[in-house]
């Protein structure tokens, strides 16, 4: 399936931080050298805590998502590059784990290991960066799954959808993705798909979304 791109933009999104990439390679490139790297499946899960030592993880390609554990609600998801673990450590381990969305490359090390290094190469101002934008997008996901009515919700995920990469996008279905990051129901997801595509406002094909083709009414 070619390549869809967004022709639509929201100032939804104009809120969102920009992801620092130079600083996120930094804090790969020097953590790295001390890492076992493995390649995963597509929906494999990963445990921010493993023999017993708690974990710091880097995307080195791919896509991962973060779920919250006691009701599989997804929290997030980031593209390659990016490092787990460093914004969270202090949270319980089993709170939350980690679900690639599709093959993924990633490099794992002892977050007392990658805590070290970055104390030891003065990589502060890069973990800031980090953690800065790791807030905003936790604060921009809590905004929008608690608007005012589904169809808010429904509108603002499907933006959220398009901005994915290819990849995922052409791995799950526009219902599926809202679904797992929302508490709506399946019926009134697909209730208000159906209504967006007769109304010209979405392609899809197969349940997949193909492009927004003009901007989704603010109002149902």
């Amino acid at each position: 399936m070619p390549e869809v791109k967004n022709i639509v933009q929201t100032r939804m999104y104009d809120a969102l931080a920009h992801k620092p990439i130079p600083h996120i390679e930094n804090l790969i490139s020097h953590l790295e050298s001390k890492c076992n790297i493995f390649e995963t499946n597509n929906r494999q899960i990963i445990n921010y805590e493993k023999d017993n030592s708690r974990k710091c993880y880097l995307l080195l390609a791919g896509t991962v998502a973060l779920f919250r554990t006691h009701d599989g609600l997804m929290m997030n998801s980031e593209t390659a590059p990016f490092a787990f673990g460093l914004s969270n450590q202090f949270a319980t381990a089993d709170n939350i784990h980690m679900r690639t969305l599709e093959r993924s490359r990633i490099a794992s090390l002892p977050l007392k290991t990658a805590n070290a290094i970055i104390a030891g190469q003065n990589l502060w101002e890069s973990l800031a960066h980090l953690l800065i934008y790791t807030a905003g997008r936790v604060y921009d996901h809590c905004t929008r799954i608690t608007a005012a009515s589904s169809y808010d919700i429904i509108r603002s995920q499907l933006y959220e959808l398009m901005q994915e990469t290819p990849e995922l996008r052409q791995n799950i279905t526009a219902a599926a993705y809202i679904q797992t990051r929302t508490f709506l129901s399946r019926s009134s997801i697909m209730k208000i798909l159906a209504e967006l595509r007769k109304g010209g406002y979405i392609t899809t094909e197969r349940g997949l979304l193909l492009q927004i083709q003009r901007g989704i009414p603010l109002r149902y």
